[in-house]
């Protein structure tokens, strides 16, 4: 069974530096990729390994209510495609002995964090809730 050991505090540093710049660079850059045209993109995490060669950057679009429900998708495919003009960038944004190949993952916590206040708000899980503060 493999260790998991918590990041270090200069993981924890270098992530949230990476994901700084990452920001600054999505908010400057017009990248051409046709499916991150007119898309603003959140940055949530960045998890960097020990060595810090490589980053794992959580991300998801920011979507009005009602849009194309397979944009996560498609963000972060386009992001993966677009990952080497974007470490280019990310390397003389920042000064760094290595720039980190960057690896985008789609954040999903804001799916989970939505079905579980709509699971919450159901009247027969609501009901439980207050019989249990009863008791």
């Amino acid at each position: 069974m493999a260790k998991h050991k918590a990041p270090s505090q200069r993981q924890l540093r270098a992530g949230e530096l990476v994901r700084r710049a990452l920001v600054d660079i999505l908010a400057q850059s017009s990248l051409r990729d046709p499916d991150l045209q007119d898309v603003s993109v959140t940055i949530t995490e960045v998890r960097t390994s020990p060595d810090m060669k490589h980053a794992t950057v959580f991300c998801a679009p920011l979507i009005t209510t009602g849009s194309d429900p397979d944009g996560l998708a498609r963000t972060v495919t386009a992001l993966k495609r677009s990952a080497s003009f974007i470490r280019g960038k990310l390397g003389r944004e920042m000064e760094m002995k290595f720039t980190p190949r960057l690896h985008f993952v789609a954040d999903e916590s804001f799916d989970v964090a939505s079905d579980m206040a709509s699971l919450l708000s159901r009247p027969d899980v609501a009901r439980d809730l207050k019989s249990g503060e009863e008791e």
